[in-house]
């Protein structure tokens, strides 16, 4: 502990998800009238996010649930489809692979964010922005099911085995100052920080995690990313035995970012990584 105390810090507000009696949901479409399109209570916190730079050598996504790596990628154009669904597909594959040792992974889909002042994210028509609540993108529950809605007459001998499910988070231009991701170590969380709350989509529902308050948690930035590196986020992992599962994430505004910042660019890649056992 003594090491991570002695990393720069910054000072920034989080949000995290009050405590309420009913389950949480979000509807990502206005719902019929009458209805509020969500019941969440944000909780905003102000906490120490440290510079995971000093120790990036060190943080692995069965500890920390997170990792920094140097991840060039020949990809010319993030927003050629193409391009994106080829070649960069092929090589977020193999980073998990390297990173995991898992025998098979498999992309299932991938989000480009652009971030417009003053929009919600999922607003019709404008480019998807940055997320600003603390949330983690599986649950006990939707992680399995996610493997039943994409892998078809495979997914009930996969899901005898391990499987963990990692994104790929890289800035589509850097240095990236703009509503950086900030990531909260998993081993910091208690089972309990972990509230599932539903997302309503208009031909299904999905389930994703929010994080209520806890003094004990810790979180980490890199600050500056360029283009040439990513941050693997795992989301969810089949095997418990102690090691990380699930990992908080957000963005967040960086109180060190320079007045003349461009907008957040950024593309996250969401895989499915399966291990032999």
């Amino acid at each position: 502990m003594d090491v991570i105390s002695s990393l720069p810090q910054v000072a920034a507000e989080v949000v995290y998800l009050a405590k309420t009696p009913e389950k949480p949901h979000t509807y990502t479409y206005d719902p019929p009238d009458g209805v509020p399109k969500t019941n969440i209570v944000n909780e905003p916190h102000t906490v120490q996010i440290s510079d995971m730079r000093p120790i990036a050598d060190g943080l692995t996504l069965d500890v920390q649930g997170f990792a920094l790596v140097d991840a060039p990628s020949s990809v010319t154009d993030f927003y050629d489809e193409a391009q994106v669904r080829t070649t960069y597909y092929r090589e977020a594959e193999n980073l998990v692979k390297q990173a995991t040792g898992a025998n098979r992974v498999v992309v299932f889909d991938h989000t480009i964010r652009r971030r417009t002042p003053g929009v919600e994210d999922r607003t019709p028509g404008i480019p998807r922005q940055p997320v600003t609540r603390i949330h983690g993108d599986y649950t006990e529950v939707s992680g399995p099911q996610r493997v039943r809605d994409l892998m078809g007459a495979e997914a009930n001998e996969l899901l005898t085995r391990r499987f963990a499910i990692v994104n790929v988070w890289r800035p589509i231009r850097g240095p990236l100052y703009d509503a950086p991701l900030a990531v909260c170590d998993a081993a910091s969380v208690a089972e309990g920080d972990l509230v599932a709350q539903d997302l309503i989509y208009r031909d299904r529902k999905g389930e994703i995690y929010g994080l209520t308050f806890n003094p004990a948690h810790r979180w980490y930035y890199a600050p500056a990313m360029q283009a040439e590196e990513a941050l693997l986020l795992k989301c969810f992992d089949s095997l418990k035995d102690g090691r990380a599962r699930f990992m908080p994430h957000t963005s967040f505004a960086d109180p060190n970012a320079p007045a003349d910042m461009l907008p957040r660019e950024s593309i996250e890649l969401r895989t499915l990584a399966f291990f032999d056992a």
